[in-house]
């Protein structure tokens, strides 16, 4: 159901005042009380806003829940998310790049030089592209394949997990590394990282309403 223009008004009055009286809400909307009277009752039905006897109208607890999610997921950090990094060097051959892979279970191997710097990341998409019909392959150094340092995209610890979200979108790149203030790679953000936060927020919404619902 579509709430009317008065209704999102009405809705943005209780988030700002809440507890606010019916009467008040009238008052800020210039008119008179029996005027919003449906337009209360229907919000009220829909679990929009709640209202308590001598005290006023507030959000309703799926509202306040909701924007809790939301703010919990604004405020989330890539710190808070990021895992450790696959690292490998620049000589460890496509064959062992792979093989690393699959007993890591991940997508993304980031490669460091000898001086353990970052110099570039090898995904399961770089290394298929180049074994593919390639008999000598398996051999060849990762350095052969992989995306190098001024192409990668990367986040620090303290980048919004939303931020970097955007960036993979953008990019259209299964993972980041996480890079601190002098360059180093602390860890990585993948995907996998944004589903699981996703799933545990949606998760704690889903038992606070129903556990909402088993107290009224």
């Amino acid at each position: 159901m579509q709430l009317t223009p008065r209704q999102l008004e009405i809705m943005e009055i209780v988030k700002r005042y809440e507890p606010i009286t019916g009467e008040q809400i009238a008052e800020q909307l210039g008119v008179s009380r029996p005027t919003i009277r449906s337009d209360l009752a229907v919000l009220v039905m829909l679990g929009m806003l709640d209202a308590k006897p001598k005290v006023g109208y507030f959000l309703g607890a799926h509202v306040s829940t909701a924007g809790e999610a939301i703010t919990r997921l604004l405020e989330r950090r890539v710190q808070d998310v990021q895992s450790l990094p696959v690292v490998v060097k620049e000589s460890t051959t496509v064959q062992d790049a792979v093989i690393t892979m699959f007993l890591e279970d991940v997508g993304s191997l980031f490669v460091v030089d000898d001086m353990g710097e970052l110099s570039g990341v090898v995904s399961r998409k770089d290394v298929l592209k180049l074994t593919l019909g390639n008999a000598s392959a398996p051999q060849m150094p990762v350095s052969m394949v992989m995306t190098r340092k001024p192409k990668i995209i990367t986040v620090s610890p303290m980048d919004t997990v939303i931020d970097a979200a955007a960036k993979m979108v953008h990019h259209q790149v299964d993972s980041l590394p996480v890079m601190d203030h002098g360059g180093a790679i602390v860890g990585f953000i993948s995907t996998a990282s944004m589903t699981k936060v996703l799933l545990e927020l949606a998760t704690s919404e889903v038992s606070t309403l129903e556990r909402d619902r088993g107290h009224s």
